[in-house]
């Protein structure tokens, strides 16, 4: 019996390892979207503020990651 709940332990184990470097895999693939659709990157200066508020409208027209609530950041889940 002790055989057999090792196993289950081990196959559990590895089943969480899986999950989380599929959950990686995919805040990393939101994240790089995020980073090659946003309009700061192609400007030659979009590492200052915004001119106006037509600029700040264009900087901002990307796909816009979601804060986690609370609880989801108590848990360790990377923001974004």
């Amino acid at each position: 019996m002790a055989a057999r709940t090792l196993g289950l332990t081990g196959l559990t184990r590895f089943g969480r390892r899986v999950a989380g470097i599929v959950a990686e895999c995919n805040y990393a693939q939101r994240r790089l979207l995020a980073l090659r659709t946003s309009p700061d990157v192609y400007l030659a200066d979009g590492d200052t503020a915004p001119g106006n508020y037509a600029e700040f409208l264009f900087r901002t027209s990307s796909a816009l990651l979601h804060e986690p609530t609370a609880a989801g950041r108590a848990h360790g889940r990377p923001v974004g």
